[in-house]
């Protein structure tokens, strides 16, 4: 007893680490255990699709190389991957653009659908064949991307007003333009070309060819065009909004303490708005380069999905904007690699949805058992 009060009279301080407060060690393997949780779903979720391709009774020597040939079998599966993989990337970096503020925007299917009527509309009708040529195709896109942020803005303004759940209201809105995109096709007083006999699809007339997306490898018959650009530069630039500026600051503080930031003079109501509405833009324009880059029509149905892959692509990259372009490249691969899958080797592709499907719900999963936890 001597000793021990004369050790704790002196000041003497054991090895042993307080309550409370984890080990340095500890600390960093937990860190890296979270950051290493989307590469473990995807990983754990590709070993459940092989299982499944098995199932199906076709050799995985079969399939397994037919996926790759319609990944990187040639120089036209390469690129068609990566132009699957522009849209899904905008619509991700718009997920963790208003995912910051704490808002969960799953309406990136009807955004992109609006975007792509818009993109159209200017293009066939909007004059923007006689602009010149930079403006030729800048206009349309500008006309998707602000479609977009209205349809993003309408939430957020029924977000702050009326304190409707933005969940609920972007999927509603969602419906909503995917069922305007098919309402635009089917009547010649808006979209439709002209009928010429009973044969005639319900779609828009070709967008003129200066509208079109320039190409980067003009020449080569790849349809690889300057929309692989505009997503990586965006990408960028959403990084250092969240990460640098004062305004991904603010939404950083909306969406960690609402209240507190009313109290601190933060115009929270105008940041939702904004940050739903910048997450809209980001997903009409992604459908206006569908529209001009890829399909060069409306017709409906276009977005095939392509919005809801997007978001799993920004939950899967968990905030950080530098990993939604390599989680968007390997959705975009695996729909290319699932449709030449069901081609070669007959193994249905709704194998491939199953896999992403298994994606959300381990990440979702392992997300809200990292909160319990914490």
């Amino acid at each position: 007893m001597t000793a021990l009060s004369s050790s704790e009279g002196s000041g003497l301080r054991t090895n042993a680490p307080r309550a409370g407060n984890p080990r340095p060690a500890t600390t960093r393997i937990a860190s890296l255990g979270v950051r290493a949780v989307p590469a473990l779903c995807v990983l754990g979720a590709l070993g459940l699709g092989l299982g499944l391709i098995a199932l199906t009774g076709v050799p995985l020597a079969r399939a397994l190389p037919a996926f790759a040939r319609g990944i990187v079998g040639s120089d036209y599966a390469l690129v068609g991957s990566l132009m699957r993989a522009v849209p899904l990337s905008l619509i991700g970096l718009g997920y963790i653009l208003a995912e910051r503020a704490n808002l969960t925007n799953v309406g990136g299917e009807g955004q992109l659908a609006v975007g792509g009527i818009a993109s159209a509309a200017v293009a066939l009708y909007g004059g923007a064949a006689a602009l010149p040529r930079p403006l030729a195709f800048l206009a349309p896109l500008a006309a998707g991307a602000l479609a977009g942020a209205l349809w993003g803005a309408l939430a957020g303004a029924l977000k702050a007003r009326r304190g409707s759940n933005e969940v609920i209201t972007t999927l509603l809105l969602g419906f909503v333009g995917l069922q305007m995109v098919y309402g635009s096709v089917q009547s010649e007083a808006l979209l439709r070309q002209p009928r010429t006999d009973s044969s005639t699809l319900p779609e828009s007339l070709p967008l003129p060819a200066a509208t079109e997306l320039p190409l980067l490898a003009r020449g080569s018959g790849l349809p690889l065009h300057v929309g692989l650009v505009i997503a990586l530069l965006l990408a960028v630039l959403v990084g250092l909004l969240l990460a640098k500026s004062s305004l991904g600051l603010r939404l950083a503080a909306v969406g960690q303490n609402e209240l507190a930031s009313r109290r601190a003079g933060l115009r929270v109501k105008s940041l939702i708005v904004l940050a739903l509405g910048a997450s809209g833009a980001l997903g009409g324009l992604a459908g206006a380069i569908m529209i001009q880059g890829d399909q060069h029509y409306l017709t409906a149905g276009f977005s095939s999905g392509f919005g809801f892959d997007g978001l799993v692509v920004g939950l899967l990259a968990r905030g950080s904007a530098w990993q939604v372009p390599l989680f968007a490249l390997l959705f975009g691969a695996l729909r290319s690699g699932g449709l030449a899958m069901e081609m070669s080797a007959q193994v249905p592709a709704a194998v491939v949805l199953v896999c992403q499907g298994l994606i959300v719900v381990a990440t979702a999963a392992a997300a809200a058992l990292g909160r319990r936890r914490a």
